[in-house]
């Protein structure tokens, strides 16, 4: 089975909507094109991004909470691109809003970019093109998922369990009428999919040119209030009165919260015991891994524990403390998947409470795992994330995660206490007191470590602190909304990267077949 981890190399994370642009969001357009520039320029071969899925306002635009698990978020939309393909005129360019460059103001961007949108179809459709029709024909997902959006419109932003129960119980004859009268807006959303696959592929092609490897995210679960569900209801674990889960998702308390999360995402009706419901799930997990790797070289299952055993919590509960285990589909899934679509380069997110059988699941399945280093420093002489810990190169280790804070701001704040922090000093052969920045050394240490992929989040890259932390778990505002600006992505900062990477040899191309 191919696997990401057959050469020593390092990466970035940093998703795209954290890259620069002049319209309030990173997006598909040049300034990404110049952020690929900068990672080849500073050696390095993956970069690792968040989900791309269309996010919803009434979860605070989270990644991890998406409208779809396939279909792309419209507001990476590239402006740039829509005047270059003529979609857009330059004077619809001439008023942008007053836009921070550090951070993404959601509800104004996704109004600004929405009005471009609307001028850009208004010209298209006058002369769609056979690749339009043809990306329609050939998408399996896409009329659902239209179908859905304009749906949301007609009710108002409603979930669609509270819209009509015909429809939203899927009522064949209901849906037959909608469609045919809403045909002109289904056409929208079909249109504003075209164009993201359409720069995406250009995006794609670009950093593979450059030897520059794109490294996604799978969420395990997927929105309530998605197409997904509303498409596919009977694989979830609902009530057929109400359209409600009876259990949601969650993990029983952990590092980042002392009564554990309640997500709320709907449970997949594993082991179901119906063969035509097992065989449905499969299917819709098929479709969904080969849409994943028609746009990633890599992606990272997360949550992956949850295909050993899953936290399953009442949903009338108020928080995760009274959920249960309950048994995943296991190694027998993804031998489906396999025998499908081929081998895959599948990373496990292997974090927080990990029992022996969720380890077996993944050596069986040979999948690397993630060492993070701000979890190595608890005193235990014996932690799987201290480097001189690990026991394999196959896995990736990484200085923070989106979910972690900065390493600058882990460091300083009080979350570890001093003697932790000359711990983590001696662990990089310094003092405290020294003048070499801590991101520096947690960097150093991962780059010289046996893993063979090492991924720095670019604001440790940068030493930025806990005010550019990209998530807090448990929280419910202020997440998912750091940019990075231009002027922080310099040939000297490239440079102090390409030699440490240089220095430890990670900065050997993949081969081919990945």
């Amino acid at each position: 089975m191919t696997h990401p981890t057959t050469t020593r190399s390092s990466g970035i994370l940093a998703h795209i909507t954290s890259l620069p642009s002049k319209y309030g969001i990173g997006d598909m357009g040049p300034a990404t094109y110049d952020f690929l520039e900068f990672l080849a320029s500073a050696n390095q071969t993956v970069w690792q991004i968040l989900p791309l899925g269309p996010t919803d306002p009434g979860f605070s635009d989270s990644p991890y909470m998406s409208l779809s698990a396939f279909a792309g978020n419209p507001l990476l939309i590239s402006p740039d691109l829509l005047y270059q393909e003529g979609l857009i005129s330059s004077s619809d360019l001439l008023k942008i809003p007053d836009f921070s460059p550090y951070s993404v103001d959601f509800e104004a961007v996704r109004d600004f970019k929405k009005t471009l949108l609307s001028k850009a179809f208004d010209r298209f459709q006058a002369e769609p093109g056979k690749d339009f029709w043809d990306f329609l024909e050939t998408t399996e997902w896409l009329q659902d998922f239209a179908l859905f959006m304009v749906l949301k419109e007609k009710f108002q932003g409603q979930p669609w369990y509270e819209w009509k129960r015909a429809i939203a119980l899927r009522d064949k004859r209901e849906l037959a009428s909608l469609q045919h009268v809403l045909q002109q807006r289904i056409y929208y959303y079909q249109f504003e999919q075209y164009l993201f696959y359409l720069q995406w592929n250009k995006l794609q092609r670009y950093a593979q040119n450059l030897g520059i490897r794109i490294f996604g995210d799978i969420p395990i679960y997927v929105s309530l209030d998605s197409a997904d569900v509303w498409s596919n209801q009977d694989i979830f674990q609902l009530d057929n009165s109400s359209g409600l889960p009876t259990h949601v998702a969650g993990v029983p308390p952990d590092y980042f919260s002392d009564t554990g999360q309640k997500w709320g995402n709907p449970l997949y009706r594993w082991n179901s015991g119906d063969t035509a419901i097992d065989r449905r799930l499969h299917q819709w997990w098929i479709a969904r891994f080969r849409s994943v790797f028609q746009i990633f070289d890599m992606a990272r299952i997360d949550h992956f524990r949850g295909f050993e055993s899953y936290w399953s919590i009442p949903t009338d509960h108020s928080s995760a403390l009274k959920g249960s285990w309950r048994k995943g589909p296991g190694k027998d899934f993804f031998d489906t998947i396999f025998n499908e679509l081929g081998p895959l380069n599948i990373i496990a997110e292997d974090l927080g409470e990990i029992t022996d059988a969720v380890i077996a699941l993944r050596d069986d399945l040979d999948f690397p795992g993630m060492k993070v280093l701000q979890f190595a420093f608890d005193n235990n002489p014996d932690n799987a994330f201290l480097p001189h810990n690990y026991d394999s190169p196959n896995c990736i280790v990484y200085t923070g995660t989106h979910d972690n804070d900065t390493s600058l701001g882990w460091f300083l704040g009080n979350r570890i206490d001093d003697d932790t922090r000359r711990r983590v000093k001696q662990q990089a052969n310094r003092e405290m007191g020294d003048h070499q920045p801590i991101h520096h050394d947690l960097i150093y240490l991962a780059m010289s470590s046996i893993a063979a992929i090492a991924i720095i989040p670019l604001q440790d890259v940068l030493g930025f602190g806990s005010d550019c932390r990209m998530n807090t778990p448990g929280t419910a505002s202020g997440n998912w909304e750091w940019r990075c600006g231009e002027e922080f992505l310099t040939e000297d900062v490239a440079e102090w990267l390409r030699n440490l990477t240089i220095l430890f040899r990670r900065n050997q191309l993949p081969p081919s077949s990945v």
